[in-house]
């Protein structure tokens, strides 16, 4: 994990705290809203990965207004509250951009191109993020 971090911390030209939490909401939606099976696979290929989205699901992520409608709606609207998380914790969408990028770029790297485009084609609001 410390790896990526630092990747993105280079990639998106953000503070290590922002990284890790960009990371935790991104990681997060995905799981939300990819296949379990591959998500898993993610996980597993990322050490570090899977308790990064538990922590950040147990001190309750919040994103608001549209956090909450995009938890109860899903699909392009989980996408829209991710936007919203990543943009209230800091980013802008160049950030965004690099910090989506770097980790899926990572998540190949580590879990195979296979898998992780199996997940990004399974989430269509996905190109709202990145």
């Amino acid at each position: 994990m410390e790896e990526l971090i630092n990747r993105i911390m280079t990639a998106a030209g953000i503070d290590q705290e922002l990284a890790t939490d960009a990371v935790g909401i991104i990681l997060g939606f995905l799981n939300k809203e990819g296949p379990e099976d591959k998500m898993q696979q993610i996980f597993d290929a990322i050490p570090g990965a899977a308790e990064l989205v538990a922590a950040r699901g147990e001190a309750g992520s919040g994103g608001g207004l549209l956090g909450g409608l995009g938890n109860m709606m899903g699909g392009s609207m989980g996408a829209m509250a991710t936007l919203n998380e990543l943009t209230s914790a800091g980013l802008d969408m160049k950030g965004v951009q690099s910090v989506a990028k770097e980790l899926l770029s990572y998540a190949k790297e580590k879990a195979g191109d296979d898998v992780v485009d199996e997940v990004i084609s399974q989430i269509p609001a996905l190109s709202q993020v990145i």
